[in-house]
This record gives structure tokens, C-alpha cells and sequence, in this order.
């Protein structure tokens, strides 16, 4: 017995000596990459016992015991047909070769999105999002940990699987009634957390993370709980436990308008039709109203949700309040596989009437090449004397392209995609005029008379309309901040999967290369205040999620083998999350 004992001692000694190496020992080094560009699977992803284990925890709090006061029967399901073979939506990428310059390109992102991940880890780690200039962190999103969940999927498309399943493991444990705030925004909630935790689980597939996925959905359910179904902005706690909560009467469009894919994907995975049912009613409110706006076929910016009515609000715009709507539109139609016909009429509808009165040409000069012929997303504001065609372009309306170009190819509509090329080549154009190689938040610009006849440049009227503090072309710069906002590289990406010419890559390079002087930061990168400055822009301390999600997420994926994250595969969903698209059987 006396043996027994020392030999079990002599074995928990080596058993703790061995552990405590085990947590010592230095990080493996990052082995390279095969013929395709990817990371080879050995020292940067650990084995099944290495790994850190991806458990749910309970939040403190249960949706599912509240009683809904406004509760209603179950009347939308999902459809139950063969999807159906859509065309495809990228290029054929025949013999591709993934050749050494955008190996280093690919890596050079990459790395850019290690040091920030690393500096979230060691500064912020679950909050909200890093202060990138003086550290530490920041809640501004419930205090959910944003960043992490957000960057989830980006960790695994880079191979990054230590980090991922560290992460992984963190994003299972949160709880969603652990917060300060009285309120959560329904639009930003359901695409960064609920979205980041879907898509993090349709690549892993660890079953934690859809359990936390459903149990925020069952929360962010009850935002529906209004007396007809339409949730407000704000998803009060407070309120939709007592029954109180009713829908907005001045709401931006995009808001209710842009959980589609998230709810639809869950009501997929879970088999729950609670929460599709709970966004096709949503879906059915805007194919009632498409006609009975100012300016039929599209949405007013801000609609009365409470007495449902799109015809009092005069301002329309592709752009902020607005934007998401459109770009969900053939999302749906992807992401279901083509089953809901009116998906299509209604991006058709709407399309065409921003075609009309939104899209705009800028006035340049003739000996800028690759300025010719560009195209910007621009408002209209409709009033009694007529309608107001207004150039003023967003960096938030850059997503335009690819939203232009998607559903030209899924619904074979090929002047579609010449008309998103014409909008991604014209925000990666207006990055690269100006002196930060940046492109501002706002800005307004000399408009052409239509988007395809002449337009020679006039010097005269530059002189008298334009800014000559700014680019030729611009009249006014009202917002000049750059906050690492993705929706230019976005199109950028798409365009280049689309339509396989090489020249968005190099047209991506730039633009990387310009982020990475203006932003870079001893931790990360950070938000400038001016892109007109000449000389190093002041930083503004502040870095997204959405820097991780979408902006080095799309740098890296189109420096990538085009089969990773195929649009023929997945659908982005509005902050850049994959989710696996229905295909035939």
C-alpha cells in the first residue's frame, strides 16, 4: 500500500509539472501556407484536448418565462420546397494560382489584424471595443464584448483557431442580463452579436455557440412583443417586461427592416419558425407600402412603424437610416435559395427608382482616367414643387456596388452589374484623391446631367461651385473623418469575386496601404478625424468592431483563394458574416 501511495504521488507531481509546462511554454510558431495561400493546420491549431472547451452558460436572465402581451399565432413559415439553382454568383476562377505578391498582400492584413486582436486581448478583452490610442476599453454595446464576438468568424477565416477557440469559449459564457444599460439597440445587437455568434457557429460548428445565438434571439423575440408586431429602435428591458412596448413613429428604415437574415438563419438552424415569422411580417409590411411612398419603389429613410405608413416622410437615400434595407433584399433570395418570389419584385422595384434619382455622376477632369465615368449613391428629397436630386455621397453608401452587382447576377440582370462596378470604382477613385488616400465620411460633389451621357469638364464651373481646398470634382467635404469603415472594400471585394478582374485587388492594395499610414497606432488602428489633412491626421482613440468583422475581413478575403467563403456558398450578411446559403439537393 505504502508503494501505492508513493507511486500515486511520484504521478500527480509529474502530472502537475507537466501541466504547468503546458501553460508556459512559449507559442507555436505559425508554420506557412500550401500552394492555395491557406495556413497549414498544425502549430496554430490545436488538437481536440489542447483547446480550450466551448461550454454555454445560462444567462442570469430568461426571456422564454415572459409572457407576451401582444402574443400571435404563428403564420409564417418557412419555406418548405427544393431550393432552387440560382445563378452563380462569382467569377470561375479557372487554374487559379495564388501567386507570391498576393500571398504577401494577404499576410500583411493579416498581420494587421494580429496586432489588434492582440492589443483587444491584452487591453480590452471582453468589452465593447479598444481604445486604440491611450488603451483600455470601451462600452458601447451593452458591454457584450462587441469586438470579440464580432471578430469571431474573422479569426477562424484567417486560421487563427488558438485565438478563435479562446474566444469561442468566452462568447458562450456571456450573459445578456449582465449590463448597465437600460436598453439594446434591436438593428446593431442582431448584426454584430447575433449574427457573429450564427456565423462563428455555421463555420465551427461548436453547438455552444448556437445555443448562446438562440438564447439572445429569444431576448431580441421579445422587441416584437408591440401591438402590431413592428419593434421600436430601442429594446427596452424594462418595458418589454411589464408590456409596454410599442413601435416607433420616426425610425430610421433600416433598422426593423434589416434582421431578416439573422432571424431567418436562426429559425434554419433551431427549427423554431417563431423568430422568420417574426421578420416576415416585416417583409410584408414593406411589399404592401413599396408603391404608396413620395417616391414609389423605395422606402423613406425614417417611417412611422407604429401606424405603419411610408407617405408622409419626403427624404430618401441609399445611404445612413436607410442603407441595409435594399442591400437584404437579394440577400433573402440568396440566403433562401430563391423560394420567396418577392424578394426579387421588390429589389427590381426599388432599384429601379434609385437607378433614376439616386445614382449620380461627378464632373472630373478629362485627364483623370480612372475617374471617367464613375458613379456615386446619392439622396433625393421630394416636396411639393417637385423632387431634388442631391450628389452628396457617403462612405456608408459605398456598399451601393455590391449590392448593384449581387443582384445582377442572381436575378440575370448583367447592366446590374456594370452599374456596381461603375459605384465600387468610384469610391476606391475618391480614396484615392485625396491627400490621406482616405475617402471622407460625407461630401458632395459637381453632378453631371445624366449618368451615361457626356460630361466634359468645365473649368469655369469648378471654380464657381467647387472648393479648390478639395479634389477637383468636390464642392464640399461636411463629415472628413474616416472611422475604418468597411463599405467601400466591401463593393471592392464583391466586384472583384464577381467579375474575376484583377484590377480591384490592386485597387484594394492601395487603399490598404493608405488605412494602414493614416490609422496605425502603436496598439491598432484608430478613427482620423480629416482625410484632407496633409501631414498625419489626428487619430480620434476610437476603433469599431466592425474594423475587425468587415474591413480586414474583406482586405483578407480578396487577397485570398477565391473559394474561401464563396458567395456561391455563403451570404454576407450586412457586417460581413458568412452564413451558408440553402442549395438543391
Amino acid at each position: 500500500m505504502a508503494l501505492d501511495r508513493r507511486l500515486g504521488r511520484v504521478i500527480a507531481i509529474a502530472a502537475v509539472f507537466t501541466a504547468l509546462m503546458l501553460l508556459l511554454r512559449p507559442a507555436r510558431p505559425h508554420f506557412g501556407f500550401d500552394s492555395n495561400g491557406r495556413d497549414h493546420a498544425d502549430g496554430n491549431t490545436p488538437s481536440g484536448s489542447d483547446r480550450p472547451q466551448v461550454r454555454f452558460k445560462a444567462s442570469g436572465f430568461d426571456w422564454t418565462t415572459v409572457a407576451q402581451r401582444y402574443p400571435v399565432s404563428l403564420t409564417h413559415t418557412l419555406p418548405t420546397g427544393s431550393p432552387k439553382q440560382l445563378p452563380p454568383v462569382q467569377h470561375a476562377f479557372t487554374g487559379y494560382i495564388h501567386d507570391t505578391t498576393t500571398h504577401a498582400r494577404q499576410q500583411a492584413v493579416r498581420a494587421a489584424f494580429v496586432k489588434s486582436w492582440k492589443s483587444y486581448k491584452k487591453e480590452a478583452w471582453l468589452r465593447d471595443e479598444l481604445a486604440p490610442v491611450s488603451g483600455g476599453g470601451k462600452t458601447t454595446f451593452g458591454g457584450w464584448a462587441a469586438t470579440l464576438v464580432d471578430a469571431l468568424d474573422t479569426l477562424w477565416i484567417m486560421e487563427l483557431k488558438d485565438e478563435f477557440y479562446e474566444a469561442a469559449a468566452a462568447a458562450a459564457q456571456l450573459d445578456w442580463a449582465h449590463t448597465s444599460d437600460t436598453a439594446a439597440n434591436m438593428f446593431e445587437t442582431t448584426i454584430r452579436h447575433l449574427a457573429g455568434l450564427l456565423s462563428a457557429y455555421d463555420l465551427s460548428h461548436e453547438p455552444a455557440l448556437l445555443e448562446k445565438a438562440t438564447e439572445l434571439g429569444n431576448m431580441l423575440y421579445m422587441g416584437f412583443d408591440t401591438p402590431n408586431r413592428m419593434p421600436g429602435f430601442w429594446f427596452n428591458f424594462q418595458d418589454a417586461r411589464d408590456g409596454r412596448q410599442v413601435a416607433g413613429t420616426n425610425d430610421p428604415s433600416a433598422s426593423p427592416c434589416s434582421l431578416s437574415l439573422e432571424f431567418t438563419r436562426l429559425s434554419l438552424l433551431t427549427g423554431d419558425p417563431k423568430f422568420y415569422d417574426a421578420i416576415a411580417r416585416i417583409t410584408d409590411f414593406l411589399e404592401r407600402t413599396q408603391s404608396e411612398s413620395q417616391l414609389p419603389g423605395i422606402w423613406p429613410k425614417l417611417i412611422n412603424f407604429r401606424e405603419q405608413s411610408v407617405d408622409r416622410e419626403g427624404g430618401f437615400t441609399l445611404g445612413a437610416l436607410a442603407d441595409s434595407l435594399y442591400e437584404y433584399l437579394p440577400k433573402m433570395t440568396a440566403l433562401l435559395g430563391g423560394q420567396l418570389p418577392g424578394y426579387e419584385k421588390m429589389y427590381r422595384a426599388a432599384m429601379k427608382t434609385a437607378k433614376q434619382h439616386m445614382l449620380f455622376r461627378p464632373m472630373v477632369p478629362d485627364n483623370d482616367a480612372e475617374g471617367q465615368g464613375v458613379l456615386f449613391a446619392g439622396d433625393a428629397v421630394v416636396h411639393e414643387n417637385g423632387i431634388d436630386h442631391i450628389a452628396e455621397g457617403q462612405h456608408l453608401s459605398c456598399f451601393a456596388g455590391g449590392m448593384f452587382g449581387l443582384g445582377g447576377k442572381l436575378y440575370d440582370i448583367p447592366d446590374y452589374v456594370d452599374l456596381g462596378e461603375r459605384l465600387a470604382r468610384g469610391c476606391s477613385w475618391a480614396y484615392s484623391v485625396f491627400p490621406t488616400g482616405l475617402m471622407p465620411e460625407i461630401f458632395t460633389m459637381i453632378e453631371c446631367e445624366s449618368i451615361d451621357g457626356p460630361c466634359p469638364w468645365n473649368e469655369k464651373r469648378w471654380k464657381k461651385e467647387g472648393n479648390t481646398k478639395l479634389p477637383k470634382g468636390f464642392k464640399t467635404a461636411r463629415d472628413t473623418r474616416y472611422i475604418l469603415r468597411p463599405e467601400a472594400i466591401e463593393s471592392i471585394f464583391l466586384m472583384y469575386r464577381m467579375t474575376g478582374k484583377e484590377e480591384y485587388r490592386d485597387f484594394a492594395w492601395r487603399m490598404f496601404q493608405a488605412i494602414m499610414k493614416a490609422t496605425e497606432t502603436p496598439l491598432a488602428n484608430s478613427a482620423i478625424a480629416d482625410v484632407t489633412t496633409h501631414g498625419a491626421p489626428a487619430k480620434s482613440d476610437s476603433m469599431e468592431s466592425f474594423w475587425l468583422a468587415e474591413t480586414l475581413k474583406y482586405f483578407y478575403l480578396i487577397f485570398s483563394p477565391p473559394d474561401l467563403i464563396s458567395l456561391d456558398d455563403y451570404v454576407l450578411n450586412t457586417e460581413a458574416h458568412p452564413l451558408r446559403r440553402a442549395k438543391p439537393a
